[in-house]
């Protein structure tokens, strides 16, 4: 079971005067999310670090000086290109990529690797996993799904290669245990384990307390709190499994996944923030929505689902629905980054090691716009981010630069991804 950055890991601590502390390793996270946004109200008014908040960004004033608003990138794979329909599909499938989807319903799908699979390839080896890849819907993984696109597209927005996407996770149980345990697919396995091992933490705790009598009392009372946030996302899985209600023998009955979408979202961006913690991965994804998703989002008393809305013809009604979903998506957002701003690590926090980009790859989702994307970046990269900024780029600056100059920060430098013209200025 992996802990988080402890004092006592120091150099120091350790006793050995002679070697430089060990540096905490940065990690990068990409967060999706579907339909892109409602542009006036998201885009922050001002540059550079004089600027104010929208009101949709407005949850994130308790970390804005942890964050860096992104204004003029664009994502050109992302439109038709002599494709045709098909811009819900080719957003998620290059929101990562920068590279055109091949337009299929077969099994012949191609898009490019994805900017988190390049960092996996090299950084995996010094962590558990290579990557971490979770979501909320689970998706078509085979069939047409978006004007002649494969639904793999839709689904995916993380691909080891050009045609071999990465599966996702959605049910929080099953991403707990791809962190701290063996999966086990058969159900009365699986029952039969979950009994004799009630939690991870009473296999260990012998240990943790032989742990806890050779630490300090900031390293102690550390360790207590990481035991208690474990502890506690354990018995919220317990408690939003469902039911097992009586049911017809050829129904697959749903299992791990909260019914409450605040739930859902919260146990996934917990599990996510263990994993860095943990140092269990350096890289993940996290897929709020499918690409053109129609969710929807009784919870916000809103009418209607998303994608539908998302063509709202400047219909006032649908527009603020639609501002309301983006406002309460990225509520969520802030909670996990403030989470991470609340974990000390080294000389700083967990936030101040990381990256963690959230967006889309649409802007304006009734025109069906790629360019001026909705982009935030929490965490200021090991020191390699000034945040507390609104930096606004030149119309068609791809996207792609970013996803370089995030490679370089995890000291996986590449020449060219994508579609890139060179590394994006001004980040540090």
């Amino acid at each position: 079971m992996g802990l988080p950055w402890l004092e006592v890991m120091s150099s120091t601590a350790m006793a050995a005067p002679a070697a430089a502390a060990p540096a905490t390793p940065t990690r990068m996270a990409f967060v999706f999310f579907a339909n892109g946004a409602i542009m006036p109200d998201w885009r922050p008014k001002g540059s550079g670090a004089d600027f104010e908040l929208s009101k949709t960004l407005q949850p994130l004033a308790p970390v804005k000086d942890d964050c860096l608003f992104l204004s003029g990138l664009t994502h050109d794979k992302a439109r038709a290109n002599g494709d045709g329909g098909g811009d819900h599909a080719r957003n998620s499938a290059s929101f990562l990529t920068a590279s055109q989807p091949r337009k299929t319903g077969g099994a012949d799908i191609f898009v490019g690797t994805s900017v988190d699979q390049v960092a996996a390839a090299k950084l995996g080896s010094q962590t558990h996993l290579p990557s971490l890849e979770i979501g909320i819907e689970a998706g078509r993984k085979a069939g047409v799904c978006d004007s002649g696109y494969s639904c793999a597209y839709q689904s995916n927005i993380s691909w080891k290669s050009p045609n071999q996407p990465m599966a996702k996770e959605i049910r929080p149980k099953l991403a707990f245990e791809r962190l701290f345990g063996t999966s086990v697919t058969d159900v009365k396995k699986r029952q039969e384990r979950d009994f004799y091992r009630t939690s991870i933490l009473d296999l260990v705790s012998d240990d943790a307390k032989r742990l806890q009598g050779k630490l300090g009392v900031t390293d102690r009372q550390k360790l207590d709190e990481y035991f208690t946030s474990v502890r506690e996302i354990e018995q919220r899985i317990g408690r939003e499994t469902p039911k097992k209600n009586v049911v017809p023998p050829d129904f697959e009955v749903p299992e791990g996944v909260p019914a409450e979408i605040s739930s859902h979202i919260q146990l996934m961006y917990d599990v996510l923030l263990l994993a860095f913690q943990t140092d269990t991965t350096r890289v993940a994804t996290y897929m709020l929505a499918d690409g053109g998703s129609n969710k929807t989002y009784s919870n916000l008393d809103v009418k209607g689902a998303h994608h539908q809305l998302s063509h709202h013809r400047d219909d006032a009604d649908k527009v603020a629905s639609l501002q309301k979903i983006d406002q309460y998506l990225v509520t969520e957002f802030s909670r996990f980054v403030q989470k991470m701003k609340s974990i000390p690590e080294g000389e700083g926090t967990l936030l101040d090691n990381c990256m963690i980009l959230y967006g889309s790859g649409i802007s304006d989702a009734n025109r069906h716009h790629h360019h001026d994307l909705p982009i935030v970046v929490a965490g200021k990269g090991s020191g390699t981010i000034t945040t507390g900024r609104h930096l606004e780029y030149e119309k068609e600056t791809p996207m792609a630069n970013l996803y370089l100059s995030m490679l370089d920060r995890v000291g996986c430098p590449v020449e060219t991804f994508g579609d890139s013209t060179g590394r994006l200025t001004n980040l540090a």
